[in-house]
Formats: structure tokens, sequence, C-alpha cells
């Protein structure tokens, strides 16, 4: 292993939502300081970026219902232990941004869940790396139904770092909730606005693949949906217009993600009073185009021997 793979490998020291709020705002206002930029010129920067970093619908890649169905236990597992290791609410985010960024790009084998819970240690370990001061030993990283060894964890974050090339510092909507909220209220936004906006945010990264649209956008629409739940296209528009960079960013995206937020928030709100989750009457199959561009995962199924497992 070189020094640039060792040193991200390091060997790890031992150590939500309104508590995050205030924290994560005062980090973007650091983070524009530190470049030395206006604020609107520092947003403009992180559009740009999104652009080059590949945030943009594919419609000819649709996970399969067991995919889906993996996924979403993956992203269960991730807020349950970013929860239990105290981890901040942004790093979890940005696991399931690289874990939806691996699978656009390598497809696995269907019903190797083994290989599913494996990548989102291996992610969210990465994210942790990228995000937390204090990162935990990967023993502390478990599941119920697979026990990896350290060495198995680290070549997964390999395989996830190479297939990313190497590019982890990956923009989040979390990077522009700050600007949004001073844009689009024109008086001191309401104190529950920036943990709300937060919430939205959350809710949706357990049904839309993160890869398919913007940061900005999912920022700009869960925003609007945290202020006012009945805007027109025409009044979304008028808000949009408010920011210098509206011409990157298309009302009519923000419009769509903003009442596709409040449709996931209203069967959020029936599923936790009246029926369990259920993502396989939306699920469509993945197609074979779609899997052609893709690399399929290189472990094979030895590599669940490193671990003992359910399934």
């Amino acid at each position: 292993m070189d020094d640039l793979s060792s040193s991200l490998l390091c060997q790890e020291n031992d150590t939500c939502l309104e508590e995050g709020g205030d924290e994560l705002e005062n980090q973007l206002i650091g983070s524009r300081h530190d470049c030395g930029v206006s604020e609107d010129e520092y947003v403009g920067i992180l559009v740009e970026r999104e652009i080059v970093l590949g945030f943009r619908r594919d419609e000819s890649l649709v996970f399969g219902d067991w995919v889906k169905r993996a996924r979403l236990e993956a992203i269960n597992w991730v807020l349950q232990t970013r929860a239990t290791l105290g981890f901040r609410c942004e790093t979890a985010y940005l696991s399931v941004t690289y874990f939806d960024r691996f699978l656009s790009r390598r497809s696995i084998d269907s019903e190797k869940w083994w290989a599913i819970r494996l990548l989102s240690i291996a992610c969210l370990s990465l994210a942790a790396k990228m995000e937390e001061c204090n990162v935990p030993e990967l023993s502390e990283f478990k599941l119920d139904d697979y026990s990896f060894e350290g060495k198995v964890i680290q070549k997964m974050e390999l395989l996830v770092l190479s297939t990313l090339e190497w590019k982890m510092g990956i923009i989040t909507p979390f990077d522009f909730l700050s600007y949004f909220i001073t844009k689009f209220c024109k008086e001191s936004p309401p104190s529950p606005t920036f943990s709300k906006t937060m919430q939205l945010i959350f809710t949706t990264m357990k049904e839309v693949n993160l890869m398919d649209q913007k940061p900005s956008v999912i920022a700009a629409a869960a925003t609007l949906v945290a202020m006012d739940q009945k805007l027109t296209m025409e009044e979304v528009e008028l808000k949009m217009s408010s920011i210098p960079q509206h011409r990157l960013l298309e009302p009519k995206d923000v419009f769509e993600y903003y009442n596709l937020i409040q449709r996931l928030q209203e069967e959020e709100n029936k599923r936790d009073t009246h029926t369990p989750i259920d993502v396989a009457d939306s699920s469509r199959v993945t197609s074979s185009a779609a899997m052609a561009k893709r690399r399929r995962l290189t472990f094979s199924d030895e590599g669940s021997s490193h671990g003992k497992g359910q399934g």
C-alpha cells in the first residue's frame, strides 16, 4: 500500500439537527472567508463545481427492486450508526452520496446483500474521515447480520476511492442552506427554518438517488418548502431571481423538486401513522443499457467469508 493510501486508511482514533444547525452555518461562513471571496461568488464557485462532479439525472440508470430495498436498509443503518457514534448529520448525508455515486458507476450482482452492507460501512467510514475530528476504529461500525474484518473494510474503502477517482470533497445541499435561507427571507428567518430544511433533505434522501439532482437544487427546494408550501411556479421563479447565479439554477428543476419533497413528506407522514415503509411499489428494474455502462463489483462471494451473515 502506497503512502497516500496509508495516510487515508490511517489508524483511527478512539474516542442533530437542531444542534448541528448553528455549527454548520458558522462553518459555511468560515469556508467563504477562507476563500477570500464574497458570499455570492463563493456560491457561484460551488454551483460550477456541481456540474463538474456530475450531478445530473441519468434516465438509463434506475436501481432495481432489491437494490432499492438494500439501499433503504443501508441508509437506516447509516442514520442509526451516526446517532450511536455521535457523528454530524452532514457525515451521514455525505456517506449516502458516496454510496449512490459508487452504485452509479459499479453494479452489484443481485441479492449480494453482504456487498451492500460492506459498501455502507466503507462509505460511512470514509465520510467520517472527511468530516469528523474523531473517527472511531473500524470495529465500532457494527452490523447486526455481518461482521467484517478491518482489512476487508479497508479493501472496500480503496475500491470506493478508486471508483470515485479520489474525489471525496463532494458538495452537499448543506453547503447552500445558510445562503438560500438568507436570500429567500426578506426578514430574519424563523429559528426552526434551518433544522426543518435539514429534516426535509433527509426525508428525500431515503427515496431519491442523490446523484439525480444538483445539491443546490435540493437545498433551494427544501428551503422553499420549509418556508412556504403553497408556492406556484411563477412565485418560485421570482424567489430564484434573487440569486445572482439563478441562470445556473433552473427554476423548473427547483419547482419540480419542491413538489417532490412535499409528496415524499406526505407519504412519510402516512407511513409513520399507518403503514410501514414499502419501496417495492415504486420500484423499476435497472435497464440493460445502464448495467452495460457500469462495471461490476469485483469482490467475489468469498469476500463474505470474512464476515458471518444471514442472507
